[in-house]
């Protein structure tokens, strides 16, 4: 029998903000989390105002940390070592991918500008994602096209190179595997349709994982993230309601993922944008009962019960730092 974590997203946000839980998991110590304190591992996010905050896992989610100003910032990703987040930063119909430290101590850096002469045709950025080291981001773009290409290119702005080149797929966002040596992407024959699951590596070899995500899953909506072990992937599922919820399955080999996320009630609801939170837990984006929150549900739990509102009122999360 399938087993579920349902997400009290109504009740959770009705108990106030003073309720958030700190994020249940050993951080080998460190720093704190909002205001000035240091960053180590947490969240990195977005808020309505559009730019980039963070908040650490033994920190105040009611007071993150704003690493940017001016808004226009899509789709952050911390780096391994929890020092830089890489965003892409967007004005009118101009892309760049930036960084910026998780201390704010400088300003953001461009590192890669669409309508460049390395590839004057590259727009539309999204998804970036540091490698474990740090020293490589991989990130999709159009390229001519409606359907999103994967690339590559060094943190300090060298070495751009296009992974994949195949016009009748579109790729979403990847996911490093452990070895930093290859992705994991959803794919499909246009973004709103992505059905597969790839691996693609650095030198742009690309092979298929799997061309079936089981009966539940239609589509991947965001992502499908590789555990920490490399031996999981979460990813968002589209259901057949409509709805969007967190799935988790095997890799290597491939087995249809479980659904772990759900909303008796809101059969519409979107949970979305998964990340690992060490390797049992997994947070992600909810709008279950009209808010759009971070939570947390931890996997092969007995009881049935609600998931932890972790940051309230965020947008595109990704969770990482050591």
């Amino acid at each position: 029998m399938k087993r579920m974590w349902r997400i009290a997203g109504a009740m959770a946000l009705a108990s106030g903000l003073a309720a958030c839980e700190p994020i249940e998991i050993d951080d080998g110590g460190g720093g704190g989390g909002g205001g000035n304190v240091l960053f180590t591992k947490g969240f990195v996010f977005l808020r309505e105002d559009r730019n980039v905050y963070v908040v650490d896992d033994r920190g105040d989610a009611n007071s993150p940390k704003r690493l940017t100003t001016g808004g226009g910032a899509l789709h952050p990703a911390v780096s391994a070592n929890g020092r830089s987040v890489v965003y892409v930063q967007q004005t009118g119909t101009s892309f760049e991918l930036r960084t910026v430290p998780t201390d704010a101590s400088t300003q953001p850096s461009t590192v890669f500008a669409s309508g460049g002469t390395v590839c004057s045709r590259c727009t539309n950025f999204r998804f970036p994602t540091f490698n474990p080291a740090g020293n490589v981001i991989v990130f999709a773009f159009n390229h001519g096209s409606d359907n999103f290409s994967l690339g590559r290119v060094n943190s300090d702005g060298s070495n751009f190179q296009q992974l994949t080149n195949n016009p009748a797929l579109s790729y979403g966002a990847p996911s490093f595997f452990p070895d930093g040596q290859s992705v994991l992407t959803p794919a499909g024959n246009t973004s709103s349709d992505l059905r597969l699951l790839e691996r693609v590596t650095l030198t742009g070899t690309s092979t298929s994982v799997t061309n079936n995500l089981g009966n539940e899953v239609q589509a991947v909506i965001t992502r499908a993230v590789v555990s920490p072990d490399g031996r999981q992937v979460a990813l968002d599922g589209r259901l057949g309601s409509g709805g969007t919820r967190i799935f988790v399955g095997g890799l290597n080999p491939f087995t249809s993922p479980t659904q772990i996320t759900d909303h008796p009630g809101e059969p519409g609801a979107q949970d979305s944008f998964p990340s690992w939170v060490g390797s049992t837990q997994v947070g992600f984006l909810s709008n279950a009962g009209g808010t759009q929150s971070i939570y947390r549900v931890s996997l092969g739990s007995s009881t049935l019960g609600p998931g932890t509102l972790l940051v309230p009122t965020a947008s595109e999360p990704s969770y990482g730092g050591t």
